[in-house]
């Protein structure tokens, strides 16, 4: 049993100093402000943000491993995957990932839940189902604004071609 748990403190020790080589390296002189390679990585226009999101996939890798319960490596996924998404919007995308530092926060939840395993949080299960409303809400909005649209469109808009004019 002992050799598990010097294998498991091995593996969270690595990956914690992953994480901070990721988003916490080097801090800005006369600030608190920290930032790692991901965000100098994501300066390479659509390169670097998806080798920014392969590189936190060792953390969510490790997650699957200690088998952090389904809504937790959801989490972590979602996590990376708007890290990913709002770092490819160009100069706003770089601003985001020196603040946002998913490795760091998906970090926090695995160290939570591979430590001292638990039932997920309130706030986890909000996290996940807000993204997913979000995501939804994206999806619906438009295609609900076309159909009306369509719908109320006058009559001459939504015929086909009149053939009987030729």
């Amino acid at each position: 049993m002992g050799g598990r748990v010097a294998t498991n403190d091995i593996r969270m020790d690595r990956l914690r100093r992953w994480s901070n080589l990721l988003d916490r390296a080097f801090r800005i002189p006369g600030t608190g402000l920290r930032f790692g390679w991901e965000p100098i990585v994501g300066l390479v226009p659509g390169f670097g943000d998806a080798v920014g999101a392969l590189f936190s996939g060792a953390i969510l890798l490790e997650a699957f491993r200690f088998r952090i319960p389904g809504v937790i490596r959801a989490r972590m996924l979602l996590n990376v995957l708007i890290d990913l998404a709002v770092g490819a919007i160009p100069f706003l995308g770089d601003l985001f990932d020196f603040a946002w530092k998913a490795n760091v926060r998906n970090m926090a939840l695995l160290e939570r839940h591979a430590l001292e395993p638990g039932k997920p949080r309130p706030g986890d299960w909000a996290f996940v189902l807000g993204v997913a409303a979000v995501v939804i809400a994206a999806i619906a909005v438009p295609l609900l604004v076309m159909a009306t649209l369509f719908n109320f469109a006058p009559a001459w808009m939504t015929a086909g071609p009149r053939w009987d004019v030729l």
